[in-house]
């Protein structure tokens, strides 16, 4: 789902007479001039969706007599039976397509002249899926031939994208500096990441091997394509394809940087983030190796000296024999748990 916000794109206000229009007329008008004010192909695909999922839901009632009671009653059916491609999805997705279905509804019935109150649809919380270190081990140890490792090595080296990773040409690649040049951000941002030195010479060699030129491509897929090769290495891993998709190793390069120290700054500066919020999604995860450090240390078992039977390190007697336990043994087996 493409999350353009409505303030990002200023498509001005409707023709006087465009509620003359039948209503799937209206909503072509307005596409096409979503379109001319800038707004990406994925972006004018979303807006139109929604508003045909919205159209259909309200039948041959015309645009002008549109109420919020009707919003809302649009609301209330897809929150119960969910949208066409998502019923298989769980309710999580959803509500995620639903909150920015209803921004986009916003958007347009604003647009029209049509001065109804639209609340918000709260979002809920992302819920950030990454790879394990023994995922990605199984990825590396099913690759078959170079394109499946530079795949990998630049998703998980750079937190590319997946149109990022496709729009890569040769003359992006600063080769003295291990640099990559992004001029195919989202929102048409340009930003520069970082890669290792040895994916940089990976790609040299992918270069010469391919006779490539400044201008050509460096990953010769569609999105279609990589999906699916992705999905077969996979499963040629025993790693579960359901869970492999391209996004998920953006995250799993975000949760890895957090994880090693990277500043939250950096890291959304390589991650293209405007807003820094959008970063803090991954900080989330990390607690958890932190949650998981401090109950290793907090509930870490010694052996008594005499029957050698584990014993919790606040125990003042072994709970099997009786043997007292000194405050000294206990408190240097316990810092040496950090």
């Amino acid at each position: 789902m493409n999350n353009d916000l409505p303030q990002k794109i200023d498509v001005g206000q409707a023709p006087e007479d465009i509620l003359e229009l039948s209503n799937e007329e209206i909503m072509e008008e307005f596409l096409a001039i979503l379109e001319a004010s800038g707004a990406s192909p994925e972006t004018v695909k979303s807006y139109r969706a929604a508003i045909k999922d919205f159209l259909e839901y309200i039948g041959d009632k015309p645009l002008r007599n549109v109420r919020i009671t009707d919003v809302i009653k649009w609301r209330n059916h897809r929150l119960k039976n969910g949208f066409h491609k998502t019923r298989s999805r769980d309710k999580n997705s959803q509500k995620v397509t639903l909150h920015y279905y209803n921004l986009f509804i916003r958007r347009f019935l604003k647009w029209l002249g049509i001065r109804i109150h639209i609340p918000n649809v709260k979002k809920p919380p992302r819920r950030i899926e990454t790879l394990s270190d023994e995922e990605i081990r199984k990825l590396y140890k099913a690759v078959k031939n170079p394109l499946d490792k530079i795949i990998l090595d630049l998703l998980l080296d750079t937190g590319l994208r997946s149109k990022e990773l496709l729009g890569l040409r040769v003359r992006d690649i600063d080769f003295e500096n291990n640099v990559i040049a992004v001029f195919n951000a989202k929102y048409g941002k340009e930003r520069k990441v970082i890669a290792t030195p040895q994916t940089i010479q990976e790609l040299k060699t992918w270069i010469q091997l391919n006779n490539l030129g400044e201008n050509d491509k460096i990953i010769p897929l569609t999105y279609s394509g990589l999906y699916k090769r992705l999905k077969r290495l996979a499963k040629r891993a025993g790693v579960n394809p359901s869970k492999i998709h391209p996004h998920i190793f953006r995250h799993t390069f975000a949760t890895r940087a957090l994880r090693g120290g990277m500043n939250i700054l950096s890291l959304q500066r390589l991650l293209g983030h405007s807003d820094i919020r959008t970063t803090q999604i991954y900080t989330h995860l990390t607690i958890e190796d932190i949650r998981t450090e401090y109950m290793q240390a907090m509930t870490t078992t010694r052996k008594c000296p005499v029957c050698g039977k584990p014993v919790p390190l606040n125990a003042q007697y072994c709970p099997y024999c009786g043997t007292p336990l000194s405050n000294k043994e206990k408190y240097t087996l316990q810092t040496s748990t950090y």
